[in-house]
């Protein structure tokens, strides 16, 4: 038996689903089986593509970020795609991790035009403190293998600019810790 909210596997006789804490209502006894049954040699069977994966909720998230592609993009189109792809990965963190955390971060738009410059980017700096707590305590929570945190904002986007690349370590970690973490939401929910 499946978990109605998260579909995992649920232990028998599970009150609450040790996953995502939902509660489980009570299954009704089945009825038994008559003992004559009439066999079809034919059974029907769901058509399923040869590279079918499990499917998790409705809406499906980007996992194919990258720096490389951004920062490209960003040169291109003077720093709008940039923009849209923090916006859109901003979107995508609220998505997983408010249901669990129950915090919600700042539009990226709102932080970028208005409450960003008003703060001298003070705020826009708590705020990527916060945002990459968020997704790093997700994919502990989710058990994913991959060590993220603000400490990797700290060290290689601000400590890591003295010695020139640690900014592009710090964007390449931050793209793969949130494709991490949306191909896990896309497959498990």
């Amino acid at each position: 038996m499946n978990c109605p909210n998260c579909n995992a596997p649920l232990e028998a006789n599970a009150v609450f689903c040790s996953n995502c804490g939902a509660k489980i209502a009570p299954q009704p006894p089945t009825p038994p089986q008559p003992q004559y049954q009439y066999q079809s040699q034919y059974q029907y069977q769901n058509p399923q593509p040869m590279n079918a994966q499990p499917m998790g909720p409705g809406l499906q998230l980007r996992t194919n970020r990258s720096f490389i592609k951004t920062f490209l993009l960003s040169l291109i189109t003077f720093g709008i795609y940039g923009l849209i792809c923090n916006g859109n990965i901003t979107d995508d963190v609220n998505t997983v991790c408010s249901r669990y955390d129950g915090k919600k971060s700042m539009n990226f738009y709102l932080l970028f035009f208005i409450v960003g410059p008003i703060t001298l980017e003070i705020a826009s700096i708590v705020w990527m403190h916060n945002l990459c707590n968020r997704i790093g305590n997700e994919l502990k929570r989710r058990q994913i293998n991959y060590s993220f945190s603000a400490a990797d904002m700290w060290l290689w986007g601000v400590l890591g600019s003295l010695i020139i690349v640690g900014p592009f370590i710090f964007a390449h970690k931050f793209f793969k810790s949130v494709n991490l973490m949306n191909d896990s939401y896309n497959h498990i929910g």
